[in-house]
């Protein structure tokens, strides 16, 4: 009888176990697994929720694409002029840079913007972006103003203007710290396709 009593007791326990995992979420699938890229030390970060009321905006890049590069000026020229209303975030969606690859780049080209790894492409989902360079800008609200390229300067791989005679990003940020509703909410970007990463 104590036998089957003990073997009673271990089974309902086995079950009990069986239907808590069950009812428990994935670890990966976590709500802040799933709206998180990560920093460069592999912390996770939610951009739009550590903006502490600024707008944000998100600068995707590659640390292996030419036109991505090229706008390295003017992104840090930005991020510079609007430091105080607009938090600036380098988001690097390429699965295999690491994290000295990253540091490196941002020597390299001066970057003193923070950044994040979005293998996943967490951020790239919540933009709506496809190429590198493009960016996306939310309003202190958290809703998405505006997505795609930074300016017209290039009009096609291996052509680009002299300068650039349209400046959607500044027109972004201007309209978000406005409250004002753009024209144009996205434009297409040329560069390198973050679908190639894939």
């Amino acid at each position: 009888m104590d036998r089957r009593r003990h073997s009673f007791g271990v089974i309902r326990l086995l079950f009990l176990l069986v239907v808590v995992a069950w009812l428990a979420p994935p670890a990966s699938t976590s709500p802040r697994a799933q709206n998180t890229a990560s920093d460069l030390a592999g912390n996770p970060v939610d951009p739009l929720r550590s903006a502490g009321g600024k707008i944000v905006v998100l600068v995707f890049v590659r640390t292996d694409c030419p036109v991505s590069n090229r706008y390295a000026p003017t992104i840090q020229k930005l991020s510079l002029e609007h430091a105080g209303k607009a938090l600036f975030w380098l988001v690097y969606p390429g699965k295999s840079e690491s994290a000295e690859a990253i540091r490196k780049h941002q020597r390299e080209y001066g970057y003193k913007i923070p950044a994040l790894r979005d293998p996943r492409h967490v951020l790239v989902k919540e933009g709506q972006v496809e190429i590198t360079p493009e960016v996306a800008v939310f309003d202190t609200g958290r809703r998405l103003v505006y997505h795609g390229r930074i300016d017209n300067l290039y009009e096609d791989i291996g052509r680009a203007r002299s300068a650039a005679t349209t400046h959607e990003l500044e027109d972004a940020i201007a309209a978000a710290l406005s409250g004002k509703s753009l024209t144009v909410d996205a434009a297409h970007g040329v560069g390198c396709y973050i679908s190639d990463l894939e």
